[in-house]
């Protein structure tokens, strides 16, 4: 049975949080009112705010499932005794706010774009890593001892124009050749009649890997997993800055000092501006909305065809992600706004809603019960890096994956736990771990970029 959190009274949720301009994610903030936070149950027991100076093996900076899955592995197949340090409550970004589609993918690359930019041999291998850290959350989520309620059986990339359909289709062929991976082409009679009635859809590919999770359940998975090991979970507790001194690595926190012989970096989008120069300027944080509708009567579930319970994409640029959920609810999430001061204005929500009714237009009028937004963390060149800045210090990280981190993360804190243990692995040559995340060359005015691609990726989504 659970034992109530030790964590101190709950710090207001911030809905204008933006990494860009806040000093830092907070501490000890309340969770977003996400659908998955309310229908999580009670998290399992944390070990409660630092409260003085710790020696640790291994100190990592965030609790989502990179730091989580990274602890994991640290205590399990490489006997050291990891610290997980949280700014505010466990799991508080995006591993909480995400739309649980863990996918045969990470970053934003297509497998043509890998091959265009290192050559089949590498693209081949990346592909083998990608879909190994597939296996690698698949096997964590079996582990788990809260169930995560995995929708399993592939992904649907549907397309909402019939260019579109003629794209994915031409990737879907080089992943059969070139990749082996058993993917198809459903029409749009087929989609209707097997999986769902989406006005929009003109045909899709259905990819054979993909799992459906609750994000919150299985991030209180991972938590509870690296307990039973012996890692210890500290909520509140903010790591102001990283410095180090002799041989260690110093995290100064509200409560005290972490000195860790080596430091795990799993911040994602949420990572604090001063939190370390190697990160400075490297990864562009780009807002993400949700939607979850109250559930489907029986009436609905027939007017949209629902027979299918997989992940779903579809072709627009300014993707929508979506599915029926467990409960017969719908999730459905988008790009919305560019800063976090614009978060929660009423267009964003709309934004969201005339795209369900877009696609199943039987739903004018639903009811929305949730809506929240997060962070996610896109690398500048759209590939991920778990990476080692510097050779003369035990400082590492894992970030970038642009949306597609649900499966990956588990398999980016593998790798960074066998890079903290000095283990080689396989494919430890590939360029997502040999290569720094690159900075933007004008940096200052990427969301005055950002704002001008998003109006030309509408125009051009929604062009006939």
């Amino acid at each position: 049975m659970n034992r109530p959190l030790k964590t101190p009274p709950l710090a207001a949720y911030d809905p204008h949080y933006d990494p860009l301009v806040s000093d830092g994610p907070g501490h000890n903030r309340d969770y977003a009112p996400t659908y998955w936070h309310a229908t999580a149950g009670v998290p399992p027991e944390d070990d409660g705010p630092v409260t003085g100076d710790i020696d640790a093996d291994v100190a990592i900076v965030g609790s989502g499932y990179t730091g989580l899955a990274c602890a994991i592995f640290l205590a399990r197949e490489h006997g050291l005794k990891p610290v997980v340090l949280e700014a505010n409550r466990v799991a508080w970004g995006c591993s909480t706010r995400n739309g649980g589609q863990g996918q045969n993918a990470a970053g934003r690359l297509t497998r043509s774009q890998w091959i265009a930019r290192w050559g089949v041999d590498v693209a081949k291998r990346l592909h083998g890593e990608i879909r190994d850290g597939f296996e690698t959350f698949e096997e964590l989520v079996r582990q788990s001892a809260i169930d995560c309620e995995p929708q399993r059986g592939g992904h649907l990339y549907i397309a909402h124009r019939q260019r579109n359909l003629d794209k994915i289709s031409a990737e879907a062929a080089l992943l059969r050749d070139t990749f082996g991976e058993q993917t198809r082409v459903i029409g749009a009679q087929q989609l209707r009649s097997e999986y769902l009635n989406e006005a929009e859809a003109v045909g899709a590919v259905l990819e054979p890997l993909g799992t459906g999770v609750h994000p919150a359940k299985l991030a209180f998975g991972y938590q509870q997993m690296a307990r039973d090991l012996g890692v210890k979970v500290h909520p509140a507790s903010p790591v102001a800055n990283i410095q180090q001194q002799g041989g260690k690595l110093l995290l100064r926190t509200p409560g005290g000092t972490v000195r860790a012989r080596a430091v795990g970096i799993a911040t994602g989008a949420y990572t604090a501006p001063g939190l370390t120069p190697a990160l400075r300027g490297r990864c562009m944080p780009i807002l993400s909305n949700s939607i979850v509708t109250r559930p489907l009567t029986a009436a609905e579930l027939e007017a949209t065809g629902f027979k299918t319970k997989l992940v779903l994409t579809d072709t627009r640029t300014l993707r929508y992600y979506y599915r029926l959920l467990p409960d017969n609810r719908i999730q459905i999430g988008s790009r919305s706004s560019i800063t976090g001061a614009d978060a929660d204005a009423p267009k964003h929500l709309q934004l969201l809603i005339d795209g369900l009714h877009r696609k199943f237009p039987a739903l004018q009028g639903i009811e929305i019960d949730y809506s929240w937004w997060g962070w996610v963390d896109v690398s500048h060149d759209m590939m991920p890096r778990i990476f080692r800045p510097d050779p003369q210090t035990n400082l590492f990280y894992a970030l970038g994956y642009g949306g597609n981190g649900v499966s990956y993360s588990a398999q980016a804190g593998r790798r960074m736990a066998q890079m903290i243990a000095g283990q080689h692995f396989k494919g430890q040559d590939l360029p997502i771990f040999t290569s720094p995340l690159p900075t933007h060359t004008f940096e200052p005015f990427r969301r005055l970029g950002q704002r001008m691609l998003y109006r030309w990726y509408h125009l051009r989504d929604e062009a006939a």
